[in-house]
């Protein structure tokens, strides 16, 4: 509300203080508390009362009815459906006559697709009784031969000796002849 920052709430505060004593500045501070409040009340009250005559008025519906007309996402839905809701045609005109026979056409191969449908699922069923089920028994596996049974690992390579570097020998300081 106020661009107030805390130094400008210090200023304000030590000339209060100076101003009107440091025994009446609580009482004050509780006045002016007061004050805002009975301010704020005040204006919450406005609001809501101007908020409840413009319902009354039925401003809010033609503020929605305004952004519903004005709302370019929402005519161009309402353009589209309109544009391709094939059911509205003109009687005897050839679009209706073509509507109705694609739509019997459209029934006739779901009703076929339906009836395969079912038959494969009937062999399905037919074929899953008529087969027999094999026995539980495992198969013998083939015997295995020490070779199979144990796979020879890889030979190791042989490691390599590094050779050992030694160090260089730090030089020595030299006697100074006194």
């Amino acid at each position: 509300m106020f661009d107030i920052g805390m130094t400008e709430l210090l200023v304000i505060g030590l000339v209060a203080l100076i101003v009107v004593g440091p025994k009446d500045l609580p009482g004050m501070f509780r006045t002016l508390g007061q004050f805002t409040a009975k301010a704020k009340r005040m204006a919450r009250e406005f609001s809501r009362a101007m908020e409840d005559a413009a319902d009354e008025a039925g401003v809010k519906d033609v503020a929605n009815t305004v952004k519903a007309a004005a709302n370019p996402k929402k005519m161009g839905i309402d353009k589209i459906r309109e544009a391709t809701n094939f059911d509205k045609f003109p009687d005897g005109s050839e679009t209706k006559k073509l509507a109705k026979e694609r739509a019997e056409a459209a029934a006739k191969i779901k009703a076929a697709t339906n009836k395969a449908a079912e038959t494969r699922i009937a062999k399905e069923a037919a074929a899953a009784e008529t087969a027999t089920p094999k026995a539980a028994t495992k198969p013998k596996a083939p015997a295995k031969t020490k070779a199979a049974a144990k796979p020879k690992a890889a030979p190791r390579a042989k490691a390599v000796a590094k050779p050992k570097v030694k160090p260089a020998a730090k030089p020595k300081p030299k006697k100074a002849d006194t």
